[in-house]
């Protein structure tokens, strides 16, 4: 514990100095903003990967210091706070709480426990299955964490997992990446894959169809990773259930109020489910569906979650972390440091007289560490319009090389990067620190193996 202080400690010395050189200091041939940017941005992801400072607080720090140094314009540092995410955010924590008070997730999971409780590694196994399945008909990794989420932590209740506990810490880890990141090779499933669809129409005049998309993705990032998961949340929190009996699992008592409450809940969640499933019918967007079901919950006398409770439901950490993640993406890009990324990035890129799988490996790794400084959402902003120039170098066709982006944003390192992760991992209850154990051996797998694999599977349907 001691040596992982003091290496902590020296990482971020070491970082200090850097940001402060630096600030005073601009690199050669670029301007005192983009330097400071730079600087503000390393500070910001280094302390996020650390855990020096509680995320929140690093997020404040972030607005702090671009704010002072008058790095980017207020109003587009802090849109996160007005983004459809961290409104899909509140809602979802309102609804993950409607679920919790009711007693609607004990029920559920009272209900599907003789199904999934025969052993640890199919609970596991089943949870994670339902996740995916569910991202083929629910457009929101938050609305899919916030369904399943409190029905895992009620299934972990009644299998005698106690807080803290690896059984526990396994259903939240698994519940918290299978909402989010197999749906990446779900089209319309997550933020990231809608970006990079509008942005190849509008720059490209590429539609992305959903069946060749699912095609080219799931087989190896949809179902592989998801098994490779399961795998990894065995290894890394393995634990035993001792099964009660069927009859023993199904008792819940369910006193007259909570039966009422129950019915609001299911029937509000039902009309919500339904509003996002058929998004792409009524274009309504999925933030929009839940913050009127939140406001549903929360109307007094007839809502779930009484108003005096709202502070409780609502996570603002959560939010202020999410709207800085947001608001760093936006300082990349307007900085000028994105475009610069991009450019070094093709500098190093294959040329089109080298392996392809070189230049695969090169655009997909590429992809995945612009994510480390763009996040997640940002990759498809900050790659897309540079496409055509990758694929100038490489000799890849545009769509090839706009489809390696989906295997590099997929692959996720540290939660900071996308806000679901941190959402789900609020609403189990269980300490953010743990997501790591599994985000970073499934990253590194992912590209010693998944990658590879992928190309193989790519060769093998004749996309490249």
């Amino acid at each position: 514990m001691k040596n992982k202080i003091n290496l902590r400690s020296s990482i971020l010395l070491l970082t200090v100095l850097v940001a402060a050189w630096l600030t005073f200091i601009p690199l050669e041939g670029q301007s005192a903003t983009f330097s400071q940017s730079a600087a503000v941005i390393l500070l910001t992801l280094v302390l996020w990967s650390t855990g020096v400072f509680p995320p929140f607080l690093t997020g404040l720090l972030f607005f702090g210091l671009a704010v002072v140094l008058k790095l980017i314009e207020p109003n587009v540092l802090f849109s996160g706070f007005s983004s459809t995410a961290v409104w899909l955010i509140v809602s979802g924590f309102v609804i993950g709480a409607a679920i919790s008070n009711s007693g609607l997730g004990r029920r559920l999971a009272a209900f599907i426990a003789p199904h999934v409780t025969k052993s640890y590694a199919f609970l596991i196994g089943g949870l994670v299955l339902s996740a995916v399945l569910l991202g083929f008909v629910m457009p929101s990794s938050v609305g899919r964490a916030v369904v399943l989420v409190p029905i895992g932590m009620a299934l972990a209740d009644r299998v005698g997992f106690i807080h803290g506990s690896n059984g526990r810490l396994g259903i939240a880890t698994s519940l918290a990446i299978a909402c989010n990141m197999p749906s990446f090779a779900i089209l319309p499933a997550n933020i990231p894959n809608m970006i990079l669809a509008g942005a190849s129409e509008n720059l490209y005049g590429i539609d992305l169809g959903y069946t060749e998309y699912l095609w080219l993705h799931f087989p190896i990032l949809g179902i592989v990773k998801s098994a490779i998961l399961v795998w990894i949340v065995l290894r890394i929190f393995p634990d035993e259930i001792v099964t009660p009996t069927s009859d023993e699992l199904q008792q819940v008592e369910i006193t007259p109020t909570e039966r009422v409450l129950q019915k609001k809940t299911s029937v509000l969640l039902g009309i919500t489910l339904l509003f996002w499933m058929t998004d792409s019918l009524h274009g309504i967007n999925p933030a929009w569906v839940g913050l009127f079901t939140a406001v549903f919950l929360l109307l007094p006398k007839w809502g779930v979650v009484h108003p005096k409770e709202f502070n409780q439901s609502i996570d603002f950490a959560t939010i202020v972390f999410v709207a800085s993640a947001l608001g760093l993406g936006a300082l990349v890009n307007s900085s000028g440091i994105g475009a610069a990324m991009g450019n070094e990035f093709a500098q190093l890129l294959p040329s089109s007289e080298d392996s392809s799988f070189l230049s695969y490996m090169a655009l997909s790794v590429g992809a995945a560490l612009t994510g480390l400084v763009a996040t997640i959402p940002g990759v498809p902003t900050v790659l897309t319009p540079m496409a055509g120039d990758f694929a100038q170098i490489t000799g890849f066709s545009l769509p090839i090389v706009l489809m390696t982006q989906v295997v590099g944003f997929s692959t996720i390192v540290f939660p900071y990067q996308v806000g679901p992760l941190i959402v789900a991992m609020q609403l189990s209850r269980e300490p953010l620190r743990q997501l790591l154990r599994i985000t970073i051996p499934l990253a590194v797998i992912t590209v010693v193996f998944l990658m590879p694999l992928d190309y193989l599977w790519w060769r093998l349907i004749g996309w490249i």
